[in-house]
């Protein structure tokens, strides 16, 4: 008796699933250009629906779409007949899932569909199927094979059904011009809700005088400054009391390397960097921190309205509170 290498096994498991999404890539076409089209246009919901393994799938493609900007509801095709329809309105759209596109219970809901006029935009890997005939829109999810030995259990059509959704969620919250800060609003839980719990204001350093230069501070007083502050910055302001620089640990190094001796007589102005990153005290603590990162900045000033430097935040106070 020959013993399975179950490494093995789940490595081919891995190929075939991988193969099947890069199957979708292959056979994107227009459709989904209207399918999304659709999608963007529907002034109603998304109503996903599928029996089984497709409505499993379903249920998180609905998920995703109402996380991101696009209100969306699982319909149960059993359950449609039951009452259930009665959530489908004039003005939404339906994803119907089908591997095969001949699932019973989804063809007896179809006519209803019909009924109310609502685009079918049609998920099936059977293009012949009455599914793929009865939308406005079909999308291909078909595979070679599925990565069960026995080519029975839903895995790979399921995993291409998966990715599919999630193409049409993306590129909808592309298109919607779906931010980070919405994000964090549909999702003020557990960890991602620190993002939202916290404004800047909430951890933004107050507690003492900001390493504040005019811009005809010389350099070595400036040195000094921002050893004295340890924030790892000077924030540089104008006649006004406007920011017009900053000047980091990061520039402090660069300027000696780029003048050597010739340090003593430089100014601020001359070596600030100017139109630095800023934030305001209501901007959402997590768009700091990824304001932070994206430009591998370790702290920021806080401007008011007219642009005068009012508190700092650093990283560190950031990760402490858990904003992500």
């Amino acid at each position: 008796m020959q013993v399975l290498n179950m490494t093995e096994l789940a490595s081919e498991v891995f190929d075939i699933e991988a193969n099947a999404i890069l199957r979708l890539k292959k056979s994107l076409n227009i459709n989904f250009d209207r399918a999304l089209d659709i999608l963007f246009q529907c002034r109603g919901k998304v109503i996903v629906t599928g029996m089984g393994k497709s409505g499993l799938i379903g249920k998180k493609i609905a998920a995703t779409l109402t996380s991101t900007g696009t209100p969306s509801y699982f319909l149960h095709p059993a359950e449609s007949t039951h009452g259930d329809s009665g959530i489908i309105t004039r003005e939404d759209v339906v994803i119907a899932i089908s591997n095969s596109g001949e699932t019973q219970e989804l063809l007896t809901l179809l006519p209803l569909i019909k009924r109310f006029g609502v685009p079918i935009i049609s998920m099936t890997g059977n293009l012949s199927s009455t599914l793929a005939k009865s939308g406005n829109v079909v999308l291909d999810i078909s595979i070679e094979r599925e990565a069960c030995p026995l080519g029975k259990a839903p895995t790979a059509s399921t995993t291409a059904t998966l990715a599919m959704g999630d193409a049409l969620a993306v590129c909808l919250l592309k298109k919607r011009g779906f931010t980070e800060e919405d994000f964090l609003i549909y999702h003020p839980g557990g960890a991602l809700g620190k993002g939202i719990k916290f404004h800047v204001g909430d951890l933004m350093i107050t507690d003492r005088k900001l390493p504040l230069a005019p811009e005809d501070m010389k350099f070595t007083d400036l040195i000094e400054l921002i050893s004295e502050y340890k924030l790892g910055m000077a924030i540089i302001t104008d006649d006004t009391g406007r920011l017009s620089g900053i000047l980091t640990d990061g520039d402090i190094r660069r300027v000696i390397l780029k003048y050597r001796t010739e340090i003593s007589d430089l100014t601020a102005k001359q070596i600030m960097t100017v139109n630095p990153k800023t934030v305001g005290i209501n901007d959402f603590a997590a768009s700091a921190l990824h304001l932070m990162e994206k430009h591998s900045i370790t702290a920021l000033a806080v401007v008011d309205d007219y642009n005068k430097p009012i508190a700092v935040v650093h990283i560190h106070d950031l990760l402490k509170a858990g904003v992500v």
